[in-house]
């Protein structure tokens, strides 16, 4: 897993849009395409048609999160129903100083998020098989990738939000999905909705979104 230089055009993609990431930070970037694609022929985590387009499809749509937000050192971040690691991963590599856990209910698509954080050596993330109903903890922002529709997922995350304000963006959830939300907004007059076309001129992100809404603390 040390030959890179199939993943060339992939990584200038990255530095298009990401130019400033240390050599450390690079090199952990090209090495999950050939980690995903080792784990994906034993369990499937990245859907057949997306594991080539991995960094597309998977890394810079995570990465737009952080088009919207800079999450400061020792800030803590929560994603749920990582999957496969999506958006904690390429969040935790951009973020070292950031503590992020990364929260799913099936178990053998954690096997992979661990041995993937393993092998980067991302010692800013823990993981935890569970519903997040369950987890019993407060967090700066709750991310995640299109898991649930926006009400239901408000109602999973209720009272995990951290009353002190860290950052400028208010604590809450920044929430990842594509199509027309108006509908499942209209009970959340406080959100705002960002079009990812706006951050990346790739084909692929024309329809694709990022929702932030903040929540406020309920002890």
């Amino acid at each position: 897993m040390t030959n890179f230089a199939g993943n060339l055009n992939i990584m200038q993609l990255i530095r298009k849009y990401f130019p400033d990431f240390s050599e450390t930070q690079f090199r952990q970037f090209e090495q999950l395409e050939d980690l995903y694609k080792d784990w994906n022929l034993k369990i499937n985590v990245v859907s057949r048609k997306d594991i080539d387009e991995l960094y597309l499809r998977h890394v810079l749509h995570s990465l737009a999160i952080a088009k919207l937000i800079s999450f400061k050192p020792g800030s803590r971040v929560m994603d749920v129903g990582t999957g496969g690691g999506f958006p904690g991963i390429p969040l935790a590599i951009m973020f070292p100083e950031t503590n992020f856990h990364l929260v799913d209910s099936i178990a053998k698509k954690l096997k992979v998020v661990n041995e993937v954080v393993d092998w980067l050596e991302l010692t800013n993330v823990k993981t935890s098989h569970s519903r997040v109903e369950e987890i019993n903890e407060t967090y700066d922002f709750i991310v995640s990738r299109a898991v649930a529709a926006m009400p239901t997922f408000v109602h999973w995350v209720k009272g995990k939000v951290s009353k002190k304000q860290n950052h400028e963006l208010k604590n809450g959830i920044i929430y990842l999905k594509g199509g027309d939300l108006d509908e499942e907004l209209q009970e959340f007059p406080k959100a705002t909705v960002y079009a990812l076309s706006d951050f990346y001129e790739e084909a692929f992100f024309e329809t694709k979104k990022l929702v932030h809404l903040p929540l406020k603390y309920k002890g």
